[in-house]
């Protein structure tokens, strides 16, 4: 039994679905080990400082940096999964076409404001990139002048990979909508508290697969 909600067939938006899940799996496996990785440069941080008393160089730096890694290139599997923080009390009582309908303009709205983002956020990596820079960059951080742009760049392009799984969305609840599908796919279905319970339990446990 999976954790997933997401339903898959054989159709090319199922594919796609699959296809883009790839990467949104390799970028969140990559955020879990950036995730580990500072749990340890912490510990080496703190070991340093009590008994040899010299910290690890740049520890700010290299966490503030490395923030953007586990914050932003999961952006797009937790949405693909349906894990973001949403208020389901309205929507969740809304069947058939109805309820497609709500979900693809929340989709729609979500397009709209990921486009802004994605037009801001470049124009922020590159106010922070320089090609004629020994290290490409008009900015670094305080303690040991790490380059800013790659974390800066990080953030347009999760957001442009969400910005897919978001199209990929309005297309399945679009289908939806047409076909009155019960339990479409590609598109987060909305679970109950118990079934959800459940499924975490399962994972937690190993038993999902």
């Amino acid at each position: 039994m999976s954790s997933s909600s997401v339903l898959t067939d054989d159709t090319r938006l199922s594919r796609l679905d699959r296809a883009v899940l790839s990467v949104e799996s390799l970028l969140n496996l990559i955020s879990g080990f950036v995730i580990f990785a500072l749990v340890l440069l912490a510990v080496a941080n703190v070991l340093g400082r009590k008994f040899l008393g010299i910290p690890v160089s740049g520890y700010i730096d290299w966490t503030t940096q490395f923030m953007a890694v586990f914050a932003f290139l999961g952006l797009s599997y937790c949405q693909r999964e349906g894990g973001h923080i949403r208020m389901d009390i309205l929507v969740g009582s809304l069947r058939g076409r109805l309820l497609w309908a709500a979900e693809w303009l929340s989709i729609l709205f979500m397009i709209l404001l990921t486009t802004a983002l994605i037009y801001g956020t470049w124009f922020h990596f590159e106010r922070s990139f320089d090609w004629n820079s020994t290290w490409w960059s008009r900015d670094s951080s305080i303690d040991i002048a790490l380059p800013l742009w790659p974390a800066k760049l990080l953030v347009p392009f999760s957001l442009a990979l969400l910005w897919i799984r978001l199209w990929l969305q309005l297309w399945g609840f679009g289908r939806a909508f047409i076909q009155n599908a019960e339990r479409p796919v590609a598109v987060p279905l909305i679970e109950d508290a118990a079934t959800q319970a459940t499924k975490e339990a399962k994972t937690v446990e190993g038993a999902d697969g």
